[in-house]
Formats: C-alpha cells, sequence, structure tokens
C-alpha cells in the first residue's frame, strides 16, 4: 500500500515539476482548455437561470406548484348563487387550514378614460393572489389586507392602463372613476409590468370592491366567480379531493364542483417540464469542452514526441513504464485542474454579471438564482476528466520509447 501511495506521490511530484519547467508550453497547451471550462461552466449557470425565467413566466400565468382551480355551476333549474358560492369557498378554506386562496373572476369593467367611457379587462382578486401568481409591480405596491377598509376602492392597474392614465405617479395618489350600476372613484395604488407586446389594458380589483360596477352592457347576467387556492404539492390531490367533496355537499345535488390543477408542473407529470432546456444546455457545453480537449491533445502527443530523449534518459536509469506513463497523464491532468479553477472563476464572473443577467432573463425574473454549485463541479470535474483523457494517448507513446530512442534524438 505505502509502495502504490509513494509512487502516485512521486508521479505527481514529477509532473508538476515538469510543468514548472515547460511554462510557455503548458499555458499555450492549457489556454483552450480553460476557455472550454469557463464556456461549459457559464452555459450550465446560465442555463439555470434561463430555468428560473421559464419557471416563474409559468408561474405567473398558472399559479406556483400546486395551485388548484375550483368552479362551480348549476345542473339543475336552480341558478347558483355566487354569494353562497363564495361564502362556502372560505369557510372551507378556513375549515381546512389553506393559508393562500384567492378569487379569480375574469370580467370587463367601464372606466371613465381621458379618451372617454372604456370598457377594459378586469380581474377581480384577493390580496393572495399576488403572492401565488408571482405578480411583478412596476410602481406603487399590490394589494395589502387592509386595503378592503379603504374608503376609496384600491385599484391595481397594468402598465398599458397606466399609459393611457398618463404614467402618474403613484405616490400621488391618482384616481380613475368607474361607472356600472353606481359610479365610484378608485385609487391606483400600484402598476404591475406588461407581460407581453401589444397587451390589453387591465385592472385588478377586491371582491368587496367590485359590487354594484357591472356594466351596463352585462345587466341580468350573473358573474361565478372561480376560485384558486394554492396547496403544497405533496398532499395537495388529496386535500383538493376533501375540498371538492366538502363543497359538492354544500352547494346540493344540483350543483356541479370541479377542482383542478393548474400550474405548470401539473401537466409535465413525472417528467421534468425543462428537461429540454437542460439537455440543449448539455449539449452545448459538452460540444465545448470537447473541442477544448482534441486541442490539448494534439499539443500533448507533439509536446510528447519533443521529449523522446528526456523519456528515455528517464528509462535508463530505471523509470518503470507504469512509473512514465503516469508521470505524463498527470501533467495534463494536474494542467487541466489549474485551467479548470481559471475557467470556473472566468464562469462566475460572466454569470454573475448584471448586464449578462437582465438580457437573459429580460426583466422576468424575481428571484435570480445564485450561482449553481453544481456549475462549478461540472467545470472542475469536467477538466479533470478531459486531462486525464487527453493525457492517456501521449502517456501511452511516452511508454512505448525505449532506451535506444534516447540514443537516435
Amino acid at each position: 500500500m505505502n509502495g502504490v501511495l509513494s509512487g502516485v506521490v512521486g508521479a505527481l511530484v514529477e509532473a508538476w515539476s515538469e510543468l514548472r519547467v515547460n511554462k510557455l508550453r503548458v499555458l499555450l497547451s492549457l489556454v483552450g482548455v480553460a476557455v472550454a471550462v469557463a464556456a461549459l461552466t457559464a452555459v450550465v449557470g446560465l442555463g439555470s437561470l434561463a430555468e428560473q425565467s421559464t419557471r416563474e413566466s409559468s408561474e405567473r400565468s398558472g399559479g406556483r406548484p400546486a395551485t388548484y382551480t375550483v368552479s362551480a355551476y348549476s345542473q339543475g333549474a336552480t341558478e347558483l348563487d355566487p354569494a353562497q358560492f363564495a361564502d362556502e369557498f372560505r369557510s372551507t378554506m378556513a375549515r381546512y387550514d389553506v393559508s393562500w386562496s384567492t378569487e379569480n373572476l375574469y370580467t370587463t369593467r367601464s372606466l371613465q378614460l381621458p379618451v372617454g367611457l372604456t370598457d377594459v379587462q378586469a380581474q377581480i382578486v384577493d390580496p393572495d393572489y399576488g403572492e401565488m401568481h408571482r405578480v411583478s409591480v412596476l410602481d406603487g405596491s399590490w394589494f395589502v389586507d387592509g386595503d378592503e377598509q379603504r374608503m376609496a376602492p384600491a385599484l391595481v392597474v397594468n402598465e398599458p392602463l397606466w399609459d393611457q392614465l398618463g404614467r402618474p405617479p403613484v405616490s400621488g395618489h391618482p384616481t380613475v372613476q368607474l361607472r356600472g350600476g353606481d359610479s365610484v372613484t378608485g385609487v391606483v395604488v400600484g402598476v404591475t409590468a406588461a407581460q407581453y407586446p401589444g397587451e390589453a389594458p387591465a385592472l385588478f380589483l377586491l371582491p368587496s370592491d367590485d359590487r354594484d360596477l357591472v356594466p351596463a352592457s352585462q345587466a341580468g347576467y350573473v358573474e361565478t366567480p372561480q376560485y384558486e387556492m394554492w396547496l403544497p404539492p405533496e398532499s395537495g390531490d388529496e386535500l383538493s379531493g376533501m375540498v371538492q367533496g366538502n363543497l359538492a355537499a354544500a352547494l346540493g345535488d344540483e350543483v356541479q364542483v370541479d377542482v383542478n390543477r393548474s400550474d405548470y408542473a401539473a401537466f409535465a407529470g413525472d417528467s421534468d417540464p425543462f428537461l429540454p432546456v437542460k439537455l440543449l444546455v448539455t449539449g452545448v457545453g459538452v460540444l465545448v469542452l470537447l473541442l477544448g480537449g482534441l486541442g490539448l491533445v494534439n499539443i500533448a502527443l507533439v509536446t510528447v514526441r519533443q521529449r523522446i530523449r528526456e523519456i528515455g534518459v528517464r528509462r535508463s536509469f530505471g523509470a518503470t513504464a507504469p512509473r512514465v506513463f503516469f508521470s505524463v497523464m498527470l501533467e495534463s491532468v494536474a494542467g487541466t485542474v489549474v485551467a479548470g479553477v481559471v475557467g470556473v472563476m472566468v464562469a462566475v464572473l460572466v454569470v454573475e454579471n448584471g448586464t449578462v443577467q437582465g438580457f437573459i432573463a429580460q426583466g422576468s425574473v424575481d428571484d435570480l438564482p445564485p450561482f449553481p454549485i453544481t456549475a462549478a463541479l461540472v467545470g472542475l470535474g469536467s477538466a479533470t476528466l478531459i486531462g486525464a483523457v487527453a493525457g492517456v494517448l501521449p502517456a501511452l507513446v511516452a511508454v512505448r520509447v525505449k532506451v535506444i530512442d534516447a540514443i537516435r534524438y
């Protein structure tokens, strides 16, 4: 055991000594590896950022895992009472201690804008909706619990509607008139960022502030909202089934209650929804690293042929074939490890750069992920592996060198 350990240590010492003697040659041969490792590590790190951007975009539309949509409709002659549905839903949330839930009604409301009375898209939601759907606020703030007690209804408008209002500072408490069965003046408390080009003007209202605001065009039409609840993924299916059964029993036999999961993870099943992104990132990184390793092999072969006299002399003084093999191979490994460390450091600087992060995320990431440790480990591990693989062929050539070769060269 001691003999094997001393042999390995001796090979490492010889490899490091050779690297120090041939600094310039080693530097030139490892530049490509350092660049390849930096590219691989940066691609993995930026891939993590791109994955987070895709995840947050999906959560804005469908909710965080695991979000369930609760809807109900009448199957008989009796119309479903929206007020009863709302009361039963909220009491059920309290019964099962569900921390996050919201009403979610898509409709239209009439606003008095500078261009005249205009019907705009409206969403009737509770304050929890902002957290459940990662609502990004550009100015002001999202709804808070105390907003239901305001004398004037609180409004959150999207950026296109804010543009039509003239982009007044939210800190100045801008107001807008809402017209329906009654007319009220709402106060804009927040502005959400536009999600895509050409987005239509829209606003958010709290359920308690939406009474008597149904436009005249919808007079006589009963709006039945949907509800959403954010449940723990590990127990969501079981708990949602209990909620569905409780609501069905409370609302009666003539009412159909549906509970369906709506977040992005529901459509992926057991597969990883971000697998295509990961495969693309991995493929690009491996290709870059292989190109760097190929250059290292070519330079190492040329270097070994230039050292035939040196290796032949070492063999004449008793160096065994395994000793020569490992010392030559470990030269590549030691060099690529150093190159890997340099490459990882460069990648960290690139990935953590604010300009690069802004370009990849396109402003759609609220929770910027830290530099992934796995990316650094992949970079260092790949550098070590490519050094070992690239060193095998030159080491085999070195083993075939005989004492007589030292005389020839």
